[in-house]
């Protein structure tokens, strides 16, 4: 056994075996995985790209409009709420996150999503995991746990920093919805916090599909290769409009209706059918993943 194998091994063993099944332990067995998981040097690489979205986006809204109060021609090219940003730098929150949904966030969620299981495998501590006595279905829901608390911390990382970038590169003050009506700045911020949130739910169907494929290989690489292909599969089955009957079955097809977040008062319907569906991706690809997880066999 390397060192590093015994580190992991010393890490997930409680003293005692009965304590194992204390919900302190898990409590505890998903705290260790949470802080092993965002001391990653590759988990602060994806946050970092993510982070730095917002900041391009800002700097070439700038240059573009020369930092005047009125987008130019053309001014509603782009990332929704692009053309608002100029005039509100708060507005700049929902243009980062409708420029990252589609790609960014979805990639760097199945990167850390399909390394969950076949990392592990992949480096032999897996079957250190299991022995700890962790049970293969609490450490699979402390893997999901830990991928969620990801899709959360990554979506607060793209808000806030695009809240920094757009207060100081443009005025920021009260806030026109949607709908046309002003809110203040303080219910805006409650709004993109909202936003926020609603963004990272709708990352969840993904990160179940992504913990799916990742207890089908050993390989970490090969997870994380597969889960993005098949976002990037989807994403363009979404946008041929010759298959719109299978779109709204779609886990990526609710995505951008975040925006309702923002029309006075908020627009539930496509919202609520984007949480309807990611909860039954959650369902289903949570049980295959555990139907896949309980019966592997773990060699290495």
């Amino acid at each position: 056994m390397s060192q590093a194998e015994k580190s992991q091994a010393e890490r997930v063993r409680p003293s005692d075996p009965q304590g194992s099944r204390h919900p302190l332990w898990t409590l505890g067995l998903l705290r260790s995985e949470i802080t092993t998981l965002l001391r990653r040097h590759r988990t602060y690489a994806l946050l970092a790209v993510l982070a730095a979205v917002p900041v391009l986006i800002g700097i070439a809204v700038r240059i573009e409009t020369g930092g005047g109060g009125e987008g130019g021609e053309g001014g509603g090219a782009g990332p929704a709420f692009l053309a608002q940003v100029t005039n509100n730098g708060f507005f700049l929150v929902f243009a980062a996150l409708a420029a990252t949904l589609p790609v960014f966030l979805p990639m760097a969620v199945g990167v850390v999503a399909g390394d969950a299981i076949a990392g592990e495998a992949n480096s032999g501590t897996l079957r250190y995991l299991l022995v700890a006595p962790a049970g293969r279905t609490r450490l699979l829901l402390v893997k999901y746990a830990s991928v969620l608390v990801f899709c959360l911390v990554a979506t607060l990382v793209v808000a806030v920093s695009a809240l920094a970038v757009g207060a100081l590169l443009f005025p920021v003050g009260d806030v026109t919805t949607i709908s046309g009506t002003r809110i203040g700045f303080g219910e805006g911020l409650v709004r993109a916090a909202l936003t926020a949130l609603v963004v990272a739910v709708s990352l969840t169907g993904f990160a179940a599909i992504g913990l799916f494929v990742s207890t089908l290989t050993g390989s970490g690489i090969g997870a994380m290769a597969a889960t993005v292909g098949l976002l990037i599969t989807v994403q363009i089955l979404d946008s041929i409009p010759q298959l719109s009957g299978v779109h709204p079955y779609l886990f990526a097809h609710y995505w951008m209706s975040f925006a309702d977040v923002l029309r006075e008062p908020v627009y539930w319907d496509d919202l609520s059918r984007n949480f309807q569906l990611q909860g039954l991706y959650v369902a289903v690809f949570g049980s295959a993943a555990w139907a896949r997880f309980t019966a592997k066999d773990i060699t290495a």
